[in-house]
């Protein structure tokens, strides 16, 4: 046996360097191999059907569930989202109020808590008038502390200050204080057809609303049914019964989608359809071919009954 040299503590007999020699290159031909495997062998796609439908079922849920306190609006005017929460404390009251034509300078605490407003914001108003404040035009309630956003454009078209110049010889006074008469005679509008200046005439559409309402429509391409104009992002219930029987519906030539040639981004713009389903219909034409009826898309699992129901109208295959 020979003898390893007592004076280097690095040497190797030849045995010793060839296996060493040769575990260097086992490791080195495993690190290589994951690598020649990849090419050689190429992996196969499993193409699960409905697995895009499910995915995008389950997103939704997790939306829903992320949002628990919160909900998302689409503002129709600026074209973006926002959250806010999902009840605010002056909406939990839940406040009765009433529409009636008023002078902000000579109504009383009773007749403000008829038109809906806190007690708070009330004592904040007539603290205002007691100290000489004056309103001297609609707008000028705006500027009232505590008063939201959407009790403004509820209020603003019942604002009527008097003047403050005398009346001419032989002129009736025009009353200051008296209540809305649903009843009473105002011009209707076809709904498919009216501009911002007929919507602007109707109690409770401010300039706001009433391009909002435009802007709603252009985007669907047409109402079928008066009741969609009840889904105008900010417009309240009890604006929408006020003015519905106001509303014709002569003009129903609706703008439609084709389906089968509609672009994503097309899709998309729909407020019916938006991202996702947008993508899911494009996913399953480029899977299962042109739709052969309208009906088809029910074959999607995120397209409801009533969903199909509200869609079907701005649809065509043709």
């Amino acid at each position: 046996m020979q003898k390893r040299p007592s004076n280097s503590y690095f040497y190797f007999t030849r045995k010793e360097r060839n296996g060493a020699i040769l575990l260097l290159l086992i490791i080195l031909i495993m690190t290589i191999i994951p690598f020649f495997y990849s090419l050689v062998f190429k992996e196969k796609l499993i193409n699960v059907p409905g697995i895009e439908n499910e995915l995008a079922i389950l997103r939704t849920k997790q939306t829903d569930s992320v949002k628990k306190f919160y909900r998302k609006n689409f503002d129709e005017e600026n074209d973006h989202n926002y959250d806010q929460y999902s009840e605010t404390k002056y909406q939990q009251k839940n406040i009765r109020a009433e529409l009636f034509y008023f002078d902000p300078n000579i109504i009383s605490s009773d007749d403000w808590r008829r038109l809906g407003l806190r007690e708070k914001t009330i004592n904040t108003i007539l603290n205002f008038i007691s100290k000489g404040g004056k309103f001297r035009q609609p707008d000028d309630i705006k500027k009232i502390w505590g008063l939201h956003e959407d009790e403004i454009q509820r209020l603003m078209p019942y604002v009527r200050i008097a003047s403050n110049n005398p009346p001419a010889e032989n002129s009736k006074p025009l009353p200051v204080f008296f209540k809305y008469d649903q009843k009473r005679s105002l011009e209707t509008v076809d709904i498919n057809v009216a501009d911002t200046t007929a919507l602007i005439r109707l109690p409770g559409i401010g300039p706001k609303l009433s391009s909002r309402i435009i802007n709603f429509r252009d985007r669907l391409g047409g109402f079928y049914n008066i009741e969609q104009v009840s889904e105008t992002f900010g417009l309240h219930d009890s604006v929408f019964q006020k003015i519905k029987p106001l509303f014709q519906l002569h003009d129903k030539n609706i703008r439609q989608l084709n389906i089968n040639t509609a672009s994503q981004e097309e899709l998309k713009q729909h407020p019916y359809i938006r991202y996702n389903l947008a993508k899911l219909i494009i996913q399953y034409r480029a899977q299962h071919g042109n739709f052969a009826a309208i009906s088809e898309i029910k074959k999607i699992m995120t397209v409801t009954d009533d969903l199909y129901d509200k869609l079907s109208p701005y649809l065509t295959i043709n």
